[in-house]
């Protein structure tokens, strides 16, 4: 789980914070019902925080994310 005042997740943390195993967490990106990462540099990946933090309260759907 993300520590305190954490904004970005790396992908296993990510998927952690949904409870769902790695493989799931990035099959569902992929179909985009889950956001993608922000890209840092080009190269590293990170998800937000608040964007799954909603999701898993339903505050967020599918719908609402902007890509």
């Amino acid at each position: 789980m993300p520590a305190a005042n954490q904004i970005l997740a790396r992908e296993s943390t990510a998927a952690k914070m949904l409870d769902m195993p790695l493989r799931e967490f990035r099959a569902l990106v992929a179909a985009g019902s889950l956001p993608k990462p922000v890209k840092i540099g080009g190269k590293l990946e990170r998800w937000s925080v608040k964007q799954l933090e909603a999701i898993s309260s339903g505050a967020m759907l599918s719908e609402d994310f902007e890509w």
